[in-house]
């Protein structure tokens, strides 16, 4: 009599047994995550927490961003992308559900933030001009200082000389009198006395003459040389001011001043997405 091992027996309820099991296992699982229990809802309340803080991180990162040189606006753009990546990916996760109220909200924010990078962007391109401005007041400037000190040095020349010549003038005018002096005190003859009396007149009516002139002359320069010095100073004063002005202006090109219409719209961002996420259903 042979012996023949009942192996198609014990195959049999291997599979039967490991099928078996799946089928338990399953059952628990569905049981785990449709029946309504406890441990689904924390698991999508961890999973939503976890999308909020990731969020969050993002929009912190995004607002502190600091560009690297001016003009600044050429990273806006950029920005403004990143920005509505991080939100797009936080509304399209699952565990996150955007209510109107949250949509109404970051819509304006976007708009908000926008609209003032829009405003930043042209304030850029007029200070472009505005410091081809600066650099042609700057030329102005240095051009009325050389016609100042041209003026003044020509002033100056033409009274020396017209200084010169009036002394020179009167130099001999007193030479004149001091000698018509001298001729009346040895003429003894009337008629001779009467008419050197007049030629002394004559000369010192002269030297009165040439002595106001000096004075009228030194007056009207004095009076020349304040006109020239306060046309200068009202040109020059004119000028520093505008130059200040547009100083100022330009001082913006080495300052980023989109960074707190930027850090504003993460911040109101943040608020939005922890306000949506205590509304969400535990």
């Amino acid at each position: 009599m042979s012996f023949r091992p009942q192996t198609g027996s014990r195959r049999g309820d291997s599979r039967q047994y490991s099928k078996s099991t799946r089928e338990k296992k399953a059952k628990e699982k569905k049981q785990r995550v449709s029946g309504g229990g406890l441990y689904a809802k924390e698991e999508i309340q961890v999973s939503a927490k976890e999308v909020v803080e990731k969020t969050l991180g993002s929009l912190s990162r995004v607002g502190n961003q600091i560009f690297a040189v001016s003009p600044y606006s050429q990273y806006f753009d950029e920005w403004v992308l990143t920005l509505r990546h991080s939100i797009d990916a936080f509304e399209s996760s699952p565990a996150i559900k955007a209510d109107e109220q949250f949509i109404k909200e970051r819509t304006q924010i976007f708009l908000d933030v926008e609209g003032t990078l829009a405003e930043k962007r042209i304030q850029e391109s007029n200070l472009t001009g505005e410091a081809k401005e600066l650099a042609d007041i700057n030329h102005l400037l240095s051009d009325a200082d050389k016609q100042y000190a041209e003026k003044t040095r020509e002033l100056s020349f033409k009274r020396n000389a017209e200084l010169q010549r009036l002394s020179e003038k009167i130099r001999v005018l007193e030479a004149d009198v001091e000698s018509q002096q001298e001729i009346k005190v040895s003429f003894f003859k009337p008629f001779e006395r009467k008419r050197v009396a007049a030629k002394l007149e004559q000369a010192k009516g002269n030297l009165k003459s040439a002595k106001t002139e000096l004075e009228v002359t030194l007056q009207t320069f004095t009076t020349d040389q304040e006109k020239l010095h306060d046309s200068y100073e009202t040109k020059k004063q004119e000028l520093t001011e505008k130059s200040d002005a547009l100083h100022k202006e330009l001082e913006k090109l080495e300052n980023d001043t989109s960074i707190p219409a930027r850090q504003t719209a993460c911040n109101a961002l943040t608020c939005a997405i922890n306000a949506l996420f205590q509304r969400m259903p535990a």
